[in-house]
């Protein structure tokens, strides 16, 4: 198979999605892509194809609460990009336009409910553009996936490996698992809705002599 990317790419988005029946009917398929993909050095091949037997070999609701625990409950693991640079932040939503706008002015409308930062989207779009552009948008959001795929490798999870090959394909330096290690993330505290307006100043404090007749 070539080292062109663009199967590789569809492979990846596939791996980070939910582990759903549909996924796991694909995998014998995705398997073969990874295996014969030349788009990446053969130990990332072989992360790759572990984490595709991981998936066949896990019991479904094993492999769907993994995901879920990994990357739907807190925020340094997931798969909305913008997340991670913006937060909640004024500046999420016009980012979030320009995006979809990309997407569209390359005559792609997402069929999905995911935001258009969600990085398999992201992925499946760059499965269909040049090389030049897959190799300029992977440099962009490097440091995001440097980040992400550091934390995954901490946590022992072998969804790394999709980040280590997508930092490859990008020509950008890989994973360190020598990593400084965040502090416990307090999900509740991290996913809890800041309030839409903030509370009013309290009543001020009533001087006992302004009391006196």
């Amino acid at each position: 198979m070539a080292a062109d990317p663009s199967l590789l790419l569809r492979a990846l988005s596939a791996l980070l999605a939910y582990p759903d029946a549909e996924l796991r009917a694909a995998l014998p398929e995705i398997t073969d892509v990874l295996r014969g993909t030349r788009a990446v050095d053969a130990q990332l091949r072989a992360e790759l194809v572990a984490l595709a037997d991981e998936i066949a070999a896990s019991d479904e609701l094993e492999a769907e609460g993994r995901y879920v625990d990994l990357f739907d409950r807190g925020k340094r693991t997931s798969l909305n990009l913008f997340e991670h640079v913006h937060g909640d932040g004024r500046q999420r939503g016009p980012a979030m336009l320009e995006l979809r706008q990309r997407y569209r002015d390359a005559g792609m409308e997402e069929v999905t409910d995911e935001l258009p930062d969600h990085l398999p989207l992201l992925l499946e779009y760059l499965s269909c553009r040049d090389a030049g552009e897959v190799r300029d948008t992977l440099g962009e959001v490097a440091h995001i996936l440097r980040k992400l795929g550091n934390t995954l490798l901490q946590r022992q999870s072998r969804y790394a490996a999709v980040m280590a090959a997508l930092l490859a394909l990008g020509h950008e330096q890989g994973l360190d698992a020598h990593a400084p290690v965040p502090p416990a993330e307090d999900i509740d505290r991290a996913w809890e809705e800041k309030p839409a307006f903030a509370p009013p100043d309290p009543e001020p404090a009533v001087n006992p002599e302004h009391l006196a007749s």
